[in-house]
């Protein structure tokens, strides 16, 4: 059963189920975790929480505050446990919450992690869907409602990194605006997490990614939505949503500097070519430098009405011999974060076969495991088999990347998806 409580009502022993507040006031990833000592109460009610809800099936009641003597607290159900170290932000819907067994440090596999993944995309698309909806109709936008989906991207980012990105990178041309918000978060939070943020800039840096392109709910659908090349004055229409998402954003009471430097300042280059302002170097913040890589990648990967998205490993290497766009650093860091061939990376092999990555190896960047499927030299299919190129006895190495489209290829996301 749930009960909203007074902050001073919390004692060790109680179940936190949310903090009633404003978003970001917290200082907590997850709100749902047993309280087990006064140094957590003191560290939300310092930052000025004044309420939560407990559930008091899985923790002391406000009732049973004192007891008898002799008579300890009884502990909430193993599987309940979440050490508030690793707490989030959100009432996100039970599924979307691990359990002890998943905490966010524990990896899980592709396969497991794939079908929340899944889930997770689409409730984050229609709650962004639903916010630029109201901020077209110039309705007040409920930004609260942006903190479970940040919450659950989060953690399924750090239960498996490249599930939620590789399944927001299938998007089709007409939901390209609301998911690629959804992929953007989720590639901040993974390169905040290569950088060594801490939790704080992580969770700045994963807001700032799904509010990033707030701003093209002022733009004329028929100018988003575009198939063809924009003229000059679309174009100038388009380079206006940076400043508008970040009026936006302030006007909704967003007052997180980090979040508004990412919307206004991600289309920034490090050369100083970018817009609105033309910033150069570390002039520019770096979560704004983080978003403007993460806002390309996903954009050059995605289908769009205009063009079909590239392949992972050829937009890594066309990103990095764009001279004077991104800084090298946080590129470099991003690199790692995905990998040098990106899972679902069409990739040839020494022995002249071509297949599609399928796994990371966690040390090594240039020895993924790869399903091979095609023989280049005999320009056939052949059978189907792994190829872990880590393995000791694995003669083989990736020599090159390549296009689906110069082979003809379609779907090869049947090869690696579950």
């Amino acid at each position: 059963m749930q009960k909203t409580i007074p902050v001073d009502q919390l004692r060790p022993g109680m179940y936190l189920l949310r903090l009633c507040g404003p978003w970001m006031q917290h200082p907590f990833w997850r709100t749902r975790f047993l309280i087990e000592d006064h140094a957590t109460i003191a560290q939300i009610a310092g930052s000025g929480i004044r309420e939560v809800v407990i559930d008091v099936s899985r923790g002391l009641d406000v009732a049973i505050e004192v007891l008898p003597a002799g008579i300890k607290p009884v502990p909430a159900p193993a599987d309940a446990v979440v050490h508030a170290k690793d707490g989030a932000a959100g009432g996100a819907a039970d599924d979307a919450v691990p359990r002890e067994s998943e905490v966010m440090d524990e990896r899980v596999s592709f396969e497991s992690e794939i079908i929340r993944a899944r889930k997770i995309c689409l409730e984050g698309k229609d709650v962004v869907e639903s916010m630029l909806r109201e901020a077209r109709l110039g309705k007040a936008i409920d930004m609260e409602a942006a903190m479970p989906v940040v919450e659950a991207i989060a953690n399924s980012v750090l239960r498996n990194s490249s599930a939620l990105i590789s399944v927001a990178r299938l998007k089709s041309a007409d939901e390209y605006t609301y998911l690629h918000s959804v992929a953007v978060c989720a590639l901040m939070v993974s390169l905040a997490r290569q950088l060594g943020l801490d939790e704080e800039q992580t969770r700045e840096a994963g807001f700032g990614g799904l509010l990033h392109d707030f701003g093209k709910a002022v733009l004329p659908m028929e100018i988003l939505n575009k198939p063809g090349r924009l003229t000059d004055e679309e174009f100038a229409i388009v380079k206006s949503h940076p400043a508008e998402g970040h009026r936006l954003l302030d006007a909704s009471g967003i007052a997180n500097a980090g979040v508004l430097e990412v919307a206004l300042l991600h289309h920034e280059r490090f050369d100083g070519q970018g817009y609105p302002r033309g910033m150069a170097g570390e002039e520019i913040p770096l979560l704004a430098r983080m978003g403007a890589v993460c806002d390309v990648y996903d954009a050059i990967t995605s289908n769009r009405p205009y063009k079909a998205g590239w392949d992972p490993a050829e937009s890594i290497r066309r990103m990095t011999s764009w001279k004077g766009h991104f800084d090298t650093k946080v590129l470099k860091a991003f690199i790692r974060s995905i990998g040098i061939y990106p899972l679902g990376a069409l990739v040839r092999l020494e022995s002249d076969k071509l297949g599609v990555v399928v796994e990371q190896h966690p040390t090594d960047l240039l020895k993924p495991t790869v399903k091979v499927f095609y023989s280049a030299k005999k320009k056939s299919q052949i059978l189907v088999h792994w190829v872990d190129l880590s393995e000791p006895d694995c003669h083989d190495r990736i020599v090159g990347v390549e296009s689906p489209a110069t082979w003809g290829f379609k779907n090869l996301e049947n090869l690696w998806l579950p």
